[in-house]
């Protein structure tokens, strides 16, 4: 259920919203992301925008798309850290909607859509908004719950928006993280493309570190 009013399109057989500040997340992402980048994070929000409305879940369908469509905007060549990026590309995306005119609540729904999009085992459990693009996300990048949605509304997202080899490119661009910006990558899932694929990748052990602590017991 849509709890904004807004004018709404229709893309790949999905109804989205189509106010001002979609056009223009829609137009930073492409500017910001490789195409097959680009159709990711558009797939993203339809998946996402289905599952909500396959729920009848109630949210502010601008967030969901801003949040999903800017998700990934640090996933380039451009980043350099420091922080994992998530989290710098939740502060931009932050930015970006402030700027538009989105208050503190929505704003933050939005940073926390961004910043914890590849982390489902806390964002699916947040606001519907975070919980959405945490979906839609994932949905496209492992298939999670993959049969919510008609296998015919799936191929027609793709066909319109494909793929474009995501899975290499999407693999070097993390393994581009875990060699340059090692220290960003230690607590996500960039981690697991370190240990597999980076020779001479080593993320200090979280057991290390508790027992390392400069405590006395």
């Amino acid at each position: 259920m849509d709890t904004t009013s807004t004018a709404t399109q229709i893309m790949a057989g999905i109804e989205v919203p189509a106010t001002p500040i979609v056009g223009q997340a829609i137009e930073y992402a492409r500017e910001k992301c490789e195409p097959y980048l680009f159709n990711h994070v558009v797939r993203s929000w339809l998946f996402a925008a289905r599952l909500g409305q396959l729920q009848n879940l109630e949210h502010d369908t601008e967030v969901v798309a801003v949040g999903s469509l800017l998700h990934d905007i640090t996933l380039n060549e451009a980043f350099a850290g420091p922080r994992r990026f998530e989290v710098e590309g939740a502060d931009l995306a932050r930015s970006f909607v402030t700027e538009a005119g989105f208050d503190k609540r929505r704003a933050q729904l939005i940073w926390d859509s961004v910043a914890l999009n590849s982390t489902p085992s806390i964002g699916l459990y947040k606001e519907a908004e975070v919980a959405l693009c945490t979906a839609g996300i994932c949905f496209d990048v492992v298939g999670l719950q993959y049969g919510r949605i008609p296998s015919g509304e799936v191929r027609k997202i793709v066909d319109e928006f494909p793929r474009l080899g995501m899975k290499s490119r999407m693999t070097n661009r993390f393994c581009c993280i875990a060699r340059s910006c090692p220290e960003t990558s230690y607590d996500n899932f960039v981690h697991d493309f370190g240990d597999r694929f980076v020779p001479g990748y080593r993320a200090p052990s979280s057991v290390d570190l508790v027992m390392n602590a400069p405590f006395d017991e």
